[in-house]
Formats: structure tokens, C-alpha cells, sequence
């Protein structure tokens, strides 16, 4: 008999799309060991190997989370934090050091960091970190955001569950209520068959594809109906929403 560990729950953004890090080392060994630690947690993972580098990626890319160096050849990860603080920046950031000293960690936590990691570390110790500051910072948002989604003159409510266009109710059953707060979430993006099916069924349907095109029509009907059409197919690729003209 062999004993199975039981499988994590993979993480995701609120939009269903995986979670996106950045790490930030001058070891080239240390960067790609890490690097394929989170993709096997299934995120969305880019890397650079000086300070100058990362502040480039991180402003381009968005991550959830950052793996951050504290001693490069360039700009200094405090330095690096600092410039992304001052950006407005507020997703977690974690230190990655060989220094582990207390005055070294108070310094790293005070100048804004989530979390502070001494090297040689527990890889396992590491990804489980991110995952709490990932968690935390997720829940924290969603206490600070408004529950009311809204494209165009449609609105909806995650909190009551209340839909509406132009001020009038729109009565959806369950299923109808999560494909469109999955396309409001990500207005005027094009999402694919798969993504929906990921999203909002949480798991593949055999390749029954149709059930997605079912369930837009659907919403159609409800969110359309004779008014200017919000939801767009895009042949091939998927569908959208996005305010009527």
C-alpha cells in the first residue's frame, strides 16, 4: 500500500487566471529552482536577476506576489521595494536573504515587507508562505472592494445576488449568476470556452463545449433581450462583455 498526500487547492486570481509571481535573485540556480517550485503550484511565474530588471517586470507584469533578493549587484531589494511602495504597489513581497540577523530582519519588515526568508531555506516552508501571504492579502481586498460589479449600465451585486440593466431586475438562476460575474469581472477581455468551463463549472465537462454556448444564450436573453446587445461573441476565440453603444 502506498500513501497518497493529499492534492492543494490550486490558488487562483479572482478572474480564474493563475496567480502571478515574480522572483527576484542574482542566483541564476536559486532563480530557476524557484521558478519551477511555482509553476508546479500552477502560477504564472517571470524572473530577473537584478534590482533595475524588476521593477521593469514587476510594473509590466502585475504579480500577486514577489520573491525578492535583498542583496543584488544593481538596486537593493529595500531599494526596490521602496520605488514599488511609492508606485502605489501593495501586493506582498517577500525577502529572500542570506543575512539573518534581527536587525536585518526588522529592517526588511519595516521597509514594507510581508515576510522574510533566510537562506539555506526549506523550499516547501517557502511555497507555503506564499501561499499565506497570497491568501491574506486576497482576503483583504475583497473586504476593501465594492461587492457591486459594473459594466455599461448593467450592475451586479455578489453580495445580495441582485442583477440589473438600466435600473431594472434581471432574475438569473445560479449557474446564469456565475458566467456573468466571471465575464463582468473581466469586462471587454475575450474568454475562452475552456476559461468559462474552468471558472464556472470548476471542472472539465468531457469537452461539452456546448454547454457553454447554452448557458450564453441564456444570459442573452435575460441581459439583452431587445436592448442594445453587452454580450460578444468573438468566432474562434471565446466571448465578452462589454457596454452597449
Amino acid at each position: 500500500m502506498t500513501d497518497t498526500a493529499p492534492a492543494r487547492a490550486l490558488l487562483r486570481r479572482a478572474d480564474g487566471s493563475p496567480v502571478r509571481a515574480v522572483v527576484v535573485d542574482d542566483e541564476a540556480s536559486l532563480t530557476d529552482l524557484l521558478t519551477m517550485a511555482l509553476r508546479y503550484e500552477g502560477w504564472d511565474v517571470r524572473s530577473a536577476s537584478g534590482g533595475a530588471a524588476a521593477i521593469g517586470l514587476i510594473r509590466e507584469f502585475g504579480p500577486d506576489v514577489v520573491v525578492l533578493d535583498v542583496m543584488m549587484p544593481d538596486v537593493d531589494g529595500l531599494s526596490v521595494l521602496r520605488r514599488l511602495r511609492a508606485d502605489g504597489r501593495d501586493m506582498p513581497i517577500l525577502f529572500l536573504t542570506a543575512k539573518d540577523s534581527l536587525d536585518d530582519r526588522i529592517q526588511g519588515l519595516t521597509a514594507g515587507g510581508d515576510d522574510y526568508v533566510t537562506k539555506p531555506f526549506s523550499l516547501e516552508e517557502l511555497v507555503a508562505r506564499l501561499r499565506g501571504l497570497i491568501r491574506r492579502s486576497t482576503a483583504l481586498a475583497a473586504e476593501l472592494s465594492d461587492p457591486v460589479l459594473r459594466v455599461g449600465d448593467l450592475t451586479l451585486d455578489e453580495e445580495s445576488y441582485e442583477v440589473q440593466r438600466s435600473g431594472e431586475a434581471i432574475e438569473l438562476t445560479a449557474t446564469e449568476f456565475e458566467l456573468l460575474r466571471f465575464l463582468m469581472r473581466n469586462p471587454r477581455r475575450v474568454m475562452s470556452k475552456a476559461q468559462i468551463l474552468d471558472r464556472v463549472w470548476s471542472y472539465d465537462f468531457g469537452g461539452r463545449s456546448s454547454i457553454v454556448e447554452l448557458y450564453i444564450s441564456y444570459l442573452r436573453k435575460k441581459v439583452d433581450g431587445e436592448r442594445k446587445p453587452m454580450i460578444h461573441t468573438v468566432r474562434g476565440v471565446g466571448y465578452l462583455i462589454k457596454p452597449a453603444r
